[in-house]
């Protein structure tokens, strides 16, 4: 069995997988969380699982790495 389960503490881990099952690249879910008007993670979380039907963990994982690279420039 293959299993799709980042390494912890690696959210970028998931991004293959995201890509594959959702068919878009990351920079494109870069670039919707960062022109979105929300910008708390769990507002982010939600807003990606209800609008754009991410899984929870696969949601989670676009905003910690973008909103890290955010913060360290």
């Amino acid at each position: 069995m293959t299993t799709t389960h980042a390494p912890k503490g690696n959210p970028a881990g998931y991004f293959p997988s995201i890509e594959k099952k959702y068919g878009r690249p990351i920079a494109e879910w870069k670039d919707l969380i960062r022109t979105s008007p929300l910008t708390r993670h769990m507002e982010l979380v939600a807003w990606l699982k209800s609008e754009h039907g991410l899984g929870h963990g696969h949601a989670n994982a676009l905003v910690k790495h973008t909103l890290d690279e955010d913060k360290t420039g």
